[in-house]
């Protein structure tokens, strides 16, 4: 599993030299360390030939992640047994407010991931498309409460009826833990030239409350090992129980 972990992340920071020394750097520190990339592998969230929506997808990390599966299982490269199945011929669209980091995704992919798809704008104001599963992960709290109540109603009419949310939030109620992953956010956010915006944040209590509101059903994963983060990754489905990851 490490091997194949290893090989699958130097492949897909490989497209970002060309983008720039940083988009580079930021590329190997984000895949390499933060858990909810491997993670999302190993449980197997992401299906097959799925459309995927990555709602804040930043420098799209995430569609060279994608790309570079795709490659492995064209080689027939061996796949770890203990993962889910690998998430192969899937089509991405990433949706992105800054023109910096769109600007980052669109130079290190363009030969990497050409299909890939990246639009610069407010996904709050963005005509979501048709979908299959929407990744969003650590962004839902930059929105005030009405305002996440929007964009997640949105992505509920853009999913399909068997579609999925992966959902990546901070628990609020962990408060020790969450006030580091804020002062971590805030500098991350400085480091790449972003404003430090104001959060609106929530319990996970709350945060399950809100999408069973809105008719998914709804398994927590947490989702920061090796970090001293309060993150929880929320598979939030529709027309299928909870804890159904097929």
């Amino acid at each position: 599993m490490d091997v194949t972990w290893h090989s699958l992340h130097e492949q897909a920071c490989r497209p970002y030299r060309q983008a720039g020394r940083f988009a580079w750097h930021f590329a190997r520190g984000k895949l390499g360390r933060d858990p909810v990339f491997r993670g999302i592998l190993e449980r197997g969230l992401l299906p097959e030939r799925a459309h995927v929506l990555d709602l804040g997808c930043g420098q799209g990390l995430l569609a060279s992640l994608l790309a570079t599966i795709d490659e492995h299982v064209r080689h027939r490269r061996p796949w770890p047994e203990a993962w889910g199945r690998a998430p192969a011929h899937t089509r991405y669209t990433g949706v992105e407010l800054m023109p910096r980091d769109v600007e980052r995704a669109q130079r290190a992919l363009a030969s990497a991931n050409p299909d890939a798809a990246f639009i610069c704008g407010d996904i709050q104001k963005v005509a979501l498309p048709d979908c299959d599963v929407v990744v969003i992960l650590d962004v839902l709290h930059y929105f005030p409460h009405a305002g996440q109540v929007a964009v997640l109603q949105s992505i509920r009419q853009a999913l399909s009826p068997r579609g999925r949310l992966l959902l990546r939030v901070g628990d609020a109620a962990d408060r020790r833990r969450f006030r580091i992953s804020q002062w971590v956010d805030r500098a991350a956010a400085w480091s790449r030239g972003h404003q430090v915006a104001p959060t609106f944040c929530r319990t996970l209590d709350d945060w399950r409350q809100l999408l069973q509101g809105l008719g998914f059903s709804l398994t927590s994963l947490p989702m920061s090992q090796g970090t001293p983060f309060a993150n929880v990754l929320l598979v939030a489905d529709l027309g299928r129980p909870a804890g159904d990851h097929a």
